[in-house]
């Protein structure tokens, strides 16, 4: 089951990617497992998905330690929102973080991330639709943010997250989306290199890939409803 739900996912990616003029191997596939059992990412493993995205930190941690004999064929990916008194957590047991939106956060991951593993993969979080409430930080910050945290050891700046509110249709979701990639490009354009674009889940993946997105958060389409 949830391997035929991957394939017809990565039919979309590669179908969204032909009406861009995009390769479909430019989009990386993040499966969203939050809320589903290690058995769920056993069996997507099994049909080769290999990196997931887990928004709490304790179950993401769970389902890792689990998965121990997996671990060197997954990639795990931290993708909710990060206080502080989790980062040592995340820093100990993730592969990369998609959240940051402040420096705060990004320095305690620095600091904790063990001298074994390799540097923490980042992206920073931004709110390209101006909620009040909403994670992310605003355009008019990143690129001073994605200097500060481009500089921590032990960190690798991979490029931007966001998570817009939906929109009613593909133009609307498009527009929001290339709001995210007119300051990833404002960032490369600064001197400093990134090439990873979160963007897009499963309603509005198509949106997302004409955008440019180089990956998409896949939960309810691999996985189902929670």
């Amino acid at each position: 089951m949830i391997g035929d739900k991957l394939q017809q996912v990565r039919a979309r990616i590669v179908t969204a990617c032909t009406a861009a003029g995009r390769d479909p191997a430019s989009v990386h596939l993040l499966a969203v497992s939050k809320t589903f059992a290690a058995e769920a990412v056993r069996e997507a493993h099994a049909a080769g998905q290999t990196a997931f995205g887990e928004n709490y930190v304790q179950e993401g941690v769970a389902k890792i330690e689990a998965l121990a004999d997996l671990r060197s064929q997954l990639e795990w990916h931290c993708i909710g929102p990060l206080q502080s008194n989790k980062t040592r957590v995340v820093a100990e047991h993730f592969d990369w973080v998609h959240s940051i939106d402040r420096l705060k956060i990004a320095e305690r991951l620095a600091e904790q991330r063990p001298a074994h593993l390799p540097p923490l993969q980042v992206c920073l979080q931004i709110n390209v639709d101006g909620g009040a409430n909403k994670s992310g930080i605003g355009a008019e910050e990143a690129i001073s943010l994605a200097q500060a945290v481009a500089a921590l050891p032990r960190l690798r700046l991979r490029g931007l997250m966001a998570i817009p509110e939906p929109a009613p249709d593909f133009a609307a979701q498009r527009d929001l989306f290339l709001r995210a990639a007119a300051v990833f490009d404002q960032i490369r354009a600064s001197g400093i290199e990134l090439d990873t674009l979160s963007l897009g889940m499963s309603a509005d993946l198509e949106a997302a890939v004409a955008a440019g997105s180089t990956m998409v958060r896949i939960g309810t389409a691999i996985f189902g409803s929670r």
